[in-house]
């Protein structure tokens, strides 16, 4: 498997901590930036993860800043990307199980490393049903 990670400075810290736990997890890492906690765009980064992810350069994408909601806001102006703002292992679980989500959304300052990475596991981890989601899924991606 492929992630594609990218964030802003708000969620810099955090992209870091996802990236290292990715790595030991022996998935393959596609760092897109931001490097550092110096002021950038959020747009430019969630775009650009979600571009990588639908171009089929990565299986999966995460993307992060402060909040999670620009950048998801920003990721799922590409079309063909699902991300998911995800605050809890649960909403993980079904964004991916009834969504389909192929984007995870972060908050870099609003979910604890913790739990940011047992979502990110719930996430990962999580078969999406198909069935009669998938019909609600192919509406989304026909918007």
């Amino acid at each position: 498997m492929k992630i594609a990670l990218a964030s802003d400075h708000g969620g810099f810290e955090l992209k870091e901590i996802v990236k290292k736990h990715l790595l030991e997890r022996n998935i393959e890492v596609i760092d897109l930036g931001t490097n550092s906690t110096e002021s950038v765009d959020y747009p430019a980064y969630g775009t650009l993860c979600g571009e990588t992810v639908v171009a089929g350069k990565a299986d999966a994408g995460i993307v992060v800043c402060g909040t999670g909601i620009g950048i998801s806001i920003a990721a799922n102006k590409v079309k063909g990307v699902r991300c998911g703002l995800c605050t809890s292992v649960e909403m993980a679980h079904l964004t991916k199980q009834h969504n389909n989500a192929n984007v995870l959304a972060l908050g870099g300052r609003t979910t604890e490393p913790k739990l940011a990475l047992e979502i990110v596991d719930e996430w990962l981890d999580t078969e999406f049903e198909g069935g009669r989601h998938q019909r609600r899924v192919d509406m989304l991606d026909s918007l």
